[in-house]
């Protein structure tokens, strides 16, 4: 059973940073891909960022130049550094894996496995 772990979230003032790790356990992890979503009280899921199991990466345009996508296959996790945080990042963060070949590493439907989330809090 394919089981995604979620960590690191927190409450951090605005410029501040965080580290988001999940965890991946009951699957060939190194061959899928990964994405970051997250979703604020009120407002829809939102594809943050993914990277395919190449290293290929994807970002929404918000966290572009503030956000890294890495993974450690090694490890079997998944990595979102968030820097220069902003209270519109506030959200529950998910991270999600899906097949080898997606054809949008930001869209939700494109997943199949999810974790249950990490809170980002982040106050101005």
């Amino acid at each position: 059973q394919v089981q995604l772990v979620e960590s690191g979230g927190g409450s951090v003032q605005s410029g501040g940073s965080l580290r988001l790790s999940c965890a991946v356990s009951g699957t060939t992890y190194n061959r899928y891909s990964m994405g970051w979503f997250r979703q604020a009280p009120g407002k829809e899921r939102e594809g943050v960022a993914g990277i395919r199991w190449t290293g290929d990466r994807t970002y929404v345009d918000s966290v572009k130049d503030r956000f890294i996508v890495s993974r450690d296959n090694g490890r079997n996790t998944v990595y979102l550094q968030m820097n220069s945080l902003k209270p519109e990042d506030t959200a529950m963060y998910y991270c999600a894996a899906g097949r080898p070949v997606l054809s949008s590493l930001l869209a939700s439907d494109e997943y199949v496995y999810w974790g249950h989330g990490t809170q980002v809090t982040v106050s101005s």
